[in-house]
């Protein structure tokens, strides 16, 4: 989620918008620090994070017409910190009859002498509460006030950022244990399989079967799939000693060839080049598998048992921790791409929803408006947390089972 949030938090940045809080976490603070006008906050919560952009949610300035706030200047006269209460310190104490700190940023009022007054205000002005202090967002600052594109490549920024974070996680991976060969050999092979009476070992490199050069495991699953109980012979090397073999394929249940043996591609060493063309290809590769996933998700294919939740991502996560850094990085480039290609889904309250209404919005040459698309982003985000209880409470009764 860090990720996907400091994509937003970037663009959003670029295009001159008011980030007011990036926040790692839900939930009470654990603690916050200022740096320039964005405060970084980290949450009790260990799961997901969010970038509070000004002008998402409406607005709201709790001053109003008669009211009496207390006004620091600069040199220049222009008004720098607005106080609803009297702080002792030398101020302008002003009666409002207007204020605007959106548009004119302008305060009109009476002084304490009954005489009419008008203040500029700063972009940044300081408003201080009892107990809070917020800047001023002027329009200007605004998510909305920012161009179609701009605030497309805002809310587009957080998938793009998961999809990149996946392609250099898959990069490392291949720097790391190599990218695969054209060498396909057999893993662990059953016992009583067809393959263990054939005479194959695992450490088994296949050459050819039935003639046929054999370069990926694609290449020998296809043969042994579309071959059931018809032998195929095999021009194998073991420990560097040609052999030939012949093995009978076994029928299952849905008329599929099997032998029994895990089918795998040795791993080589691998150049820039390679573990960049490795990472790009394996990205494109799992994207169709995600999607496919979600096809078959929203089919009715698979059910609710089949979804894992924040527990159940906590503990895929540990074991995957127990098998080493590379399965862990390749864990983490899943759940990446798996949280970037979700969010893009046209659902109400994901980012892919917000992209459908700006497209909607360029479209028209107008915007939706506000009301009924927070509307419709408040009945989707119920409907999400509904989703995470409901997929938590499947995650926690799976592990007690």
């Amino acid at each position: 989620m860090f990720v996907h949030e400091l994509g937003h938090f970037i663009f959003a940045k670029r295009a001159g918008m008011f980030v007011r809080e990036f926040s790692l976490g839900l939930g009470p603070k654990l603690f916050s620090f200022k740096k320039g006008e964005t405060q970084y906050s980290l949450r009790i919560i260990p799961f997901g994070a969010y970038v509070r952009v000004a002008g998402e949610d409406p607005e709201v300035v709790e001053i109003k017409t008669g009211q009496t706030i207390y006004l620091k200047t600069n040199h220049s006269g222009i008004v720098t910190d607005i106080y609803l209460h009297d702080t002792g310190v030398k101020t302008v104490k002003l009666k409002v009859d207007s204020i605007d700190l959106e548009h004119k940023l302008i305060i009109t009022g009476e002084d304490e002498e009954q005489r009419g007054q008008t203040f500029k205000v700063a972009e940044n002005t300081m408003l201080h509460y009892d107990k809070q202090t917020v800047q001023i967002a002027p329009w200007s600052r605004q998510f909305g006030s920012k161009s179609i594109l701009s605030r497309f490549k805002m809310v587009f920024g957080g998938p793009l950022f998961n999809i990149i974070a996946t392609i250099i996680l898959f990069f490392i991976i291949a720097m790391m244990v190599g990218v695969p060969s054209d060498v396909v050999s057999l893993g662990p092979i059953n016992e009583g399989s067809p393959a263990e009476l054939a005479g194959l070992q695992q450490g088994d490199i296949v050459v050819t079967a039935n003639e046929i050069p054999i370069k990926t495991t694609t290449d020998l699953i296809t043969i042994i799939q579309k071959n059931p109980d018809k032998e195929l012979n095999l021009s194998i090397s073991r420990d560097g000693e040609p052999l030939k073999i012949n093995v009978t394929p076994a029928k299952d249940e849905q008329g599929i060839g099997k032998i029994g043996a895990v089918v795998s591609t040795l791993e080589q060493d691998a150049s820039i080049f390679q573990a960049g063309s490795f990472a790009l290809k394996n990205t494109a590769e799992m994207s169709k598998a995600i999607i496919d996933g979600f096809v078959m998700l929203f089919s009715g294919s698979v059910g609710m048992n089949d979804l894992a939740g924040p527990v159940g991502i906590m503990k895929i996560t540990g074991d995957a921790a127990k098998q080493g850094i590379p399965s862990l990085l390749n864990w983490a480039a899943i759940l990446s791409l798996y949280l970037g290609i979700f969010n893009l889904l046209p659902v109400p309250a994901l980012d892919g929803s917000r992209l459908l209404f700006i497209t909607i919005e360029a479209l028209r040459g107008k915007p939706v408006d506000p009301r009924k698309e927070s509307m419709v982003h408040l009945i989707g985000f119920a409907f999400l947390m509904l989703l995470m209880i409901v997929v938590t409470v499947n995650d926690i009764s799976k592990i007690f089972q």
